[in-house]
């Protein structure tokens, strides 16, 4: 079925079907639904049908960042949402798709909470940025952090995702579990790194 009709149909997975999520002026461009008083599990089963329809057919990296990016930061209203891309491994992440205030455009891995996340290949939850030692502050209204590694097919690192708040512990488990669960979509995406 294309994507088309799939948006058009409700969904059991929704509670809002798919017909009430698009906008009137373009049945290709659902609107993201506010998630913010959803249980969290319950949002991210959500955001995970979307991306699934939304990047149905595509192995793109790059569209599937700037997708998931617009996806959380719009259900979500997040300070900061996007990627840092691995552009020399083991060594450098460079700013990718995101969404919010200006991002910082290099980090070094092992360096802040997407350094560090990079360095250990694990998600990093931050409750108060300011106990974290060597936070990177892109913006100071930063006051929670969560940051998920995000592997390629070959299970080598191709990015994080950075997520940050204005409130502080803004991020739990149920964060961790749906966000491993988005990028998960990255293991059969292509991805080249843009040399230094």
């Amino acid at each position: 079925m294309e994507l088309h009709s799939l948006l058009r149909t409700p969904h059991p997975a929704l509670r809002t079907p798919y017909s009430v999520l698009l906008t009137p002026y373009s049945p290709m461009e659902p609107s993201i639904p506010d998630l913010r008083a959803e249980p969290r599990e319950r949002a991210y089963a959500q955001l995970l049908e979307m991306q699934s329809l939304l990047l149905e057919g595509s192995d793109d990296a790059i569209a599937g960042m700037a997708t998931v990016s617009a996806l959380l930061h719009h259900a979500f209203s997040h300070l900061w949402t996007g990627f840092y891309r691995v552009v020399e491994p083991g060594v450098l992440l460079r700013v990718g798709p995101y969404q919010g205030s200006l991002g910082c455009q290099e980090i070094t891995f092992g360096r802040g909470v997407c350094g560090t996340a990079a360095a250990e290949r694990r998600t990093v939850v931050v409750a108060n940025v300011h106990d974290f030692p060597g936070h990177i502050s892109c913006d100071a209204r930063s006051q929670s952090e969560i940051v998920v590694p995000v592997f390629d097919a070959t299970g080598a690192l191709m990015a994080v995702l950075d997520i940050d708040s204005s409130v502080p512990n803004a991020f739990g488990d149920a964060d961790r579990d749906g966000l491993e669960k988005l990028v998960a979509w990255f293991a059969r995406a292509t991805y080249v790194p843009v040399p230094v």
